[in-house]
């Protein structure tokens, strides 16, 4: 099934995606693992282990804080070494539980599938298992599913499109593991109670739309089953698997600004998100592992690994075939909308999908030059907002102008740096517009 219809703006960076055909490595035996406390939208987790605490795969290390949080697991066996608090590739200071494996892999005897009988034991054990969104912006997956009422979801959209260039895991995961992506869908729509799914995946994605659709076929010839899954081509278009331009080219439903997934009657999961809650509902092991592309300009052999969380990147580095050359820039997901590292020494995180190593030559800014007015990133922005008209408010700190520029709508996509010809530093002045105006609303509920 093709469906073309399209958001405003867009552009096409080329794909690099050089780790394409590689099928997933699966990577262990790290000496130690680094595990922070926080790899979600919340909340951090509590730590509830101590120094030289025995601890075993599956066992939570780290207890979540209020509702928004998800717990946090061990992802190896063996003792744990430190708990001392680190900068996190956010840049805020974090606890960091330190693990000295064993090498056994030992599983913790709690570990067995949880009983699903309805939909509060569905979330519940969704919470469990410490699961957050994988497609990069970690929001827990069990708040997605207590959406307020009267918007409960009539349309569970399921995002294959991965479009940001370099990262191949979700297109590695429908070639690889179709069965679990439709069975996990199939577990959402049964206890979500939602009529139909709609699997969006770029045109340029053929191969997997094809095996995806051949999944469903077996079940409908061999299980007797009729789910209401269809899969969708998208054009291939950046930034096609942002949460609302996706929503709109499957459903042709707009999200309302400052809205949620929700307020337009859909819940939006990642290909990888529904293929764990297979995995989950069938052994019960809670999300200690993450697939990514290891890729870049530096990296010896690209590819997709299949890593425990908290392992560090200089050993996944060491273990993939080591760099062929001095990093220059370290990224912690794609090329767009990834977050440069302050140092090549950090841990794999739950929603981390991808780790890109520039060389100098690459990783080398441009200097930016006055805006000649083109207009090009207004063209480009699939928000439809003004990134230049933002760019010099949040230079000169207006607050107002901001926010009656909507600045907050702004998705830090990338788009309108990628297309102007002055070089302007756009989304980081607009995501620093972004910060003075929460900073701003902070302080005016405080004063009330």
């Amino acid at each position: 099934m093709f469906r073309f219809t399209r958001f405003p703006g867009g552009v096409h960076p080329r794909g690099n995606k050089h780790a394409h055909s590689c099928p997933t490595v699966y990577l262990d035996q790290f000496k130690t693992v680094r595990i922070p406390m926080l790899m979600h939208i919340g909340p951090p987790c509590t730590p509830v282990v101590q120094p030289g605490d025995r601890v075993e795969v599956g066992q939570i290390i780290g207890q979540p804080v209020g509702a928004l949080a998800a717990p946090i697991h061990a992802s190896v066996s063996g003792t744990v070494r430190s708990v001392r608090k680190e900068v996190a590739s956010i840049g805020s200071p974090v606890d960091v539980v330190e693990i000295e494996s064993d090498g056994k892999e030992t599983v913790h005897e709690s570990i067995k599938p949880p009983i699903v009988r309805n939909k509060a034991e569905f979330i519940q054990a969704i919470r469990d298992s410490g699961l957050v969104g994988l497609g990069g912006a970690g929001f827990p997956t069990h708040m997605k599913m207590r959406p307020p009422a009267g918007k409960e979801p009539d349309i569970l959209v399921i995002n294959a499109a991965e479009c940001e260039p370099y990262i191949s895991t979700d297109f590695r995961l429908c070639i690889e593991h179709p069965d679990e992506i439709i069975n996990g869908i199939m577990q959402v729509m049964k206890y979500m109670d939602i009529p139909r799914a709609l699997i969006g995946i770029e045109n340029n994605k053929i191969l997997a739309a094809d095996i995806l659709n051949e999944e469903l076929m077996k079940i409908r010839l061999n299980a007797n089953l009729r789910p209401n899954i269809k899969v969708v081509q998208l054009r291939t278009l950046y930034p096609q698997g942002a949460e609302k331009m996706l929503v709109y080219a499957l459903t042709g439903r707009k999200i309302p600004a400052g809205g949620l997934p929700h307020d337009a009657k859909v819940m939006v999961l990642n290909v990888g998100t529904v293929r764990f809650i297979s995995k989950y509902l069938k052994d019960g092991l809670p999300l200690i592992r993450r697939q990514i592309t290891l890729a870049g300009s530096c990296v010896r052999t690209p590819g997709n690994l299949s890593v425990p969380i908290g392992a560090r990147i200089p050993d996944i580095i060491e273990a993939a075939g080591g760099l062929s050359e001095e990093a220059g820039k370290v990224l912690m997901g794609g090329s767009m909308m990834g977050v440069a590292l302050d140092r090549l020494d950090a841990s794999i995180i739950k929603n981390n999908n991808a780790i890109l190593i520039y060389n100098r030559k690459e990783a080398a800014i441009p200097p930016e030059t006055q805006c000649i007015r083109c207009a090009r990133c207004v063209f480009t922005c699939p928000m439809k907002l003004m990134p230049t008209v933002l760019d010099n408010m949040a230079r000169n700190k207006d607050i107002e102008g901001l926010r009656q520029y909507h600045v907050q709508d702004c998705i830090e996509c990338g788009c309108c740096t990628f297309v102007c010809p002055a070089k302007r530093y756009l989304v980081q002045s607009i995501r620093n517009g972004k910060a003075y105006v929460k900073n701003a609303q902070a302080k005016e509920a405080a004063a009330k």
